[in-house]
């Protein structure tokens, strides 16, 4: 039982963040694990009015609010909790009031190691999945959130250029669809690799593959 804020620097610290997005939401574990609170106990989610945003960044647009209530209440310190029942509706409440909470755990992994960009990529391989791909906005400000925390300037990700087929590709054979570089003014070359700031706006930048530094994997799923 905690205050909004309290939840949420608890998620932040022991898992990821509060509980963001319809996705979740609807997941059937967290569903599960709910059903242990007892019937009728709203839990607090990662929604709170700055006009209404979650709590990690994320940009879903679903909304679920209960009408009986004024979501659309004025004051600010307001935050989110939904029942999970049938509909699953949501309602305000001041962002000051103890209710129970419910976290999440993203599927990536900062490792504070460092180590050259082909390192990197068989560290991820052989001890979880991948080094870290970024398809959209949204992975993007997960990934930059574990990107704060490492001791490096920059740190790897799962992105390199194929100087034979002159282009940039991850290595998860995801498409390059998404983009985030910096104007750094370097060329493409053989010997770079993608690695992203861990201050300033997180830009994206291409740095020779034999540099060290932190690196993001991607967990199994």
């Amino acid at each position: 039982m905690k205050k909004w804020t309290e939840a949420q620097s608890y998620c932040r610290k022991e898992h990821t963040d509060l509980i963001s997005g319809l996705t979740q939401l609807q997941d059937e574990e967290v569903k599960t694990e709910c059903s242990s609170v007892a019937g009728g106990t709203y839990i607090l989610i990662g929604l709170f009015r700055d006009t209404w945003r979650w709590s990690d960044g994320s940009s879903f647009s679903f909304r679920n609010w209960n009408l009986q209530f004024d979501y659309q209440i004025i004051n600010s310190g307001q935050c989110a909790m939904t029942v999970f029942d049938d509909e699953g509706r949501w309602r305000n409440e001041n962002c000051g009031v103890r209710k129970p909470f419910i976290c999440y755990d993203d599927k990536l992994i900062l490792i504070k190691e460092t180590k050259t960009w082909e390192e990197a990529l068989y560290y991820c391989r052989h001890h979880h999945h991948d080094l870290v791909t970024i398809t959209n906005l949204d992975e993007q400000r997960w990934v930059q959130e574990k990107a704060k925390k490492a001791s490096t300037d920059y740190v790897w990700m799962g992105l390199h250029y194929a100087c034979t087929l002159d282009l940039w590709f991850w290595v998860s054979d995801e498409v390059v669809s998404y983009e985030n570089w910096a104007a750094d003014g370097l060329k493409d070359d053989c010997d770079m690799s993608g690695a992203m700031e861990t201050g300033g706006q997180h830009k994206w930048f291409k740095r020779n593959y034999t540099e060290m530094f932190n690196f993001i994997c991607s967990k199994k799923a």
